[in-house]
């Protein structure tokens, strides 16, 4: 029998797992079998218990394990991620799957990653290589990447950059993203339904994302007030907003969001979307506005522009439809303006994604169950000098 495993922790991986594993259940017998493992903030009510998204799609859940999403502090993430690693172990010890498969870069990831290298279970990596200077995730996502027997990066930047890690190219490959996968097969629901579904009339909106960009000294109080105050220069624009992930100082951020939502008119906040009504939205949004990568690999393939604020995606391959500023009031209204402007609207027709065509989690699968199905993954892998 042979036992894989695709592990989310987030409603953010989920939309970009969703397409690889139903492509790997295709190939489900009684030889075969591909489990979802369900943890992290899915479980948690005040992340929007995003494990209904995940029953509501009709797709199986295998394994659910309860871990602490609390994030005030770094003594909260090291708890958490110690927590992940002895359940983790105990999980794999019992399930002996033939591989885990994970996809980015979050610090509950690197515990789970640990717990495959402490197990002898091999690891396929989504997503590697690419670069964020501005966050943790960028030495999490380098050291998930050596631990990985597999890697499937979305762009050919990010592929030489795990070349360069030291890793055979026999093993690396650029399918591109699956985000580009769900844009072109999900049906969209219609602008008016999905308004209608979070209690707004027909507008001009907005989608924002901020997270806490944890290598960065800059006050995530001030970077977000700097964002409500350039946000009420805009009152004919609605901005929805989905709440933080849980790194260290998302609770401040989601903290200052509920605050923002009883005074602001025009900010509504959402712990989640879901994948389908996120995807729409984004769809017929004016802009969308934050520091998240969705607004970086997700909306340039809808030829809308993107406001990038600030250091935490600096780095990651990006289209000229995404505008960058720093956190500065003016410096975000500025290129609200722009973002608005008919000129930088045409320039967004233009442009295509450099994330792959909309076929990356079939061939990511098909690899995925050549590799299993030969037997001859060997974990003591050589490093490949350039």
């Amino acid at each position: 029998m042979i036992k894989i495993a695709v592990i989310t922790s987030t409603r953010a991986d989920f939309g970009l797992l969703m397409p690889v594993i139903k492509a790997l259940r295709f190939y489900e017998n009684h030889k075969v079998v591909v489990e979802l493992v369900v943890t992290g903030t899915h479980l948690s009510n005040a992340h929007g218990n995003t494990i209904k998204e995940i029953e509501m799609m009709d797709i199986r859940i295998d394994q659910k394990v309860e871990v602490s999403v609390k994030s005030n502090n770094a003594i909260d993430i090291s708890m958490n991620q110690a927590e992940i690693l002895v359940k983790f172990t105990e999980l794999f010890l019992q399930q002996k799957y033939n591989a885990i498969i994970l996809l980015g870069d979050r610090y509950e990831l690197l515990s789970i990653a640990i717990a495959a290298g402490n197990t002898q279970t091999p690891i396929f990596h989504l997503c590697g290589g690419d670069t964020t200077e501005g966050a943790v995730d960028e030495w999490i996502r380098h050291s998930i990447s050596k631990m990985s027997y597999l890697h499937f990066v979305t762009n050919e930047e990010s592929y030489r950059r795990v070349l360069q890690l030291g890793e055979d190219k026999d093993r690396v490959f650029n399918y591109g993203s699956t985000s580009i996968d769900n844009i072109l097969s999900i049906s969209p629901i219609k602008k008016v339904e999905a308004l209608k579904e979070l209690g707004l009339n027909d507008c001009k909106y907005a989608i924002c994302t901020f997270h806490p960009t944890t290598l960065d000294n800059y006050d995530v109080s001030v970077q977000m007030n700097n964002l409500f105050k350039a946000i009420k220069s805009f009152p004919q624009i609605e901005f929805i907003f989905t709440k933080s992930n849980a790194d260290q100082g998302g609770n401040i951020i989601n903290n200052m969001l509920d605050v923002a939502n009883l005074k602001i008119d025009n900010l509504h906040v959402y712990s989640s979307l879901g994948v389908v009504r996120y995807l729409s939205l984004m769809r017929y949004a004016e802009f969308v506005i934050g520091n998240s990568s969705s607004g970086i690999v997700e909306t340039p393939a809808f030829s809308i522009p993107t406001i990038n604020i600030g250091d935490r995606q600096k780095g990651r391959l990006q289209s000229e439809s995404i505008i960058n500023c720093n956190y500065e009031i003016q410096s975000i209204v500025t290129a609200i303006n722009r973002a608005l402007s008919s000129k930088f609207k045409e320039i967004c027709k233009t442009v295509k994604s450099p994330y792959g065509d909309g076929h990356a989690a079939e061939r990511i699968a098909d690899k995925i169950m050549d590799v299993v199905n030969r037997g001859d993954i060997n974990l003591k892998k050589r490093f490949c000098d350039l």
